[in-house]
């Protein structure tokens, strides 16, 4: 549990913010990770674990020693230290980043947080740089690699066509991206102008004309429906 964002839309903000979670020791989280792949999983996801960096790679370290071979997926909001990845390399197989804010301005006001994309986007270039371009087995589960993934936020479409244009520049053509429209109004955000509602129509109608003119090759584009709530966990 816990977060080192505080999104004011989080679906998940009884375990990021409320902390809503238990104590385990590095051995119990090792012992968990091979619990799950005996079950028959087909990955380890470790969802928003920054703040937990040095005990997951003793956990890690301690389940491979006993036999764990899945992938390990590394599954963050992008605000991460060039540091903090150089750590993990070797432990980790797959990172899932998100690459939320362009601007500082809807950082700051969304998540409360400074220096974003300039730390997020360091930290994605180093993640690219040690595990590369997915690689999928024959079902089609991702093995290694990184998939960036960015959710469009209703009236800040210019946040996110900044986004795409990065990546398109800054990142090897091969990378993959996956556009995610399952933003709807939860927990803070519902008393908030300008994000107390769900995306349109027509603003995801733009989105998806711009990401096909960029000619980006590879990913994910979600529907836009009415399953967002689908989800939120029950709390």
């Amino acid at each position: 549990s816990n977060c080192n964002l505080k999104c004011c839309y989080c679906q998940n903000y009884k375990i990021s913010q409320q902390g809503k979670g238990k104590d385990m020791s590095v051995e119990e989280l090792a012992k968990a990770m091979l619990e799950q792949q005996e079950k028959g999983a087909h990955n380890i996801n470790l969802v928003t674990p920054t703040s937990y960096v040095y005990h997951i790679i003793e956990a890690i370290a301690l389940a491979k020693s006993k036999g764990l071979d899945i992938p390990i997926i590394y599954n963050t909001n992008g605000y991460e230290t060039v540091e903090t990845i150089d750590l993990l390399k070797g432990y980790i197989d797959v990172y899932l980043p998100d690459l939320k804010y362009y601007s500082d301005i809807v950082a700051t006001k969304c998540s409360k947080v400074n220096h974003y994309f300039e730390n997020a986007t360091q930290a994605i270039k180093r993640m690219y740089e040690q595990v590369g371009t997915p690689i999928l087995n024959e079902e089609g589960i991702i093995q290694k690699g990184v998939i960036i993934r960015h959710l469009v936020l209703p009236n800040h479409i210019l946040n996110t066509k900044h986004i795409l244009k990065w990546i398109k520049e800054n990142m090897p053509q091969d990378i993959w991206v996956s556009v995610m429209a399952q933003y709807f109004p939860t927990y803070q955000a519902k008393e908030i102008e300008g994000i107390n509602r769900k995306l349109t129509k027509k603003e995801y109608k733009e989105v998806e004309n711009y990401l096909y003119s960029l000619g980006l090759p590879n990913g994910y584009i979600q529907e836009l429906g009415t399953h967002e709530e689908e989800y939120v966990p029950e709390f």
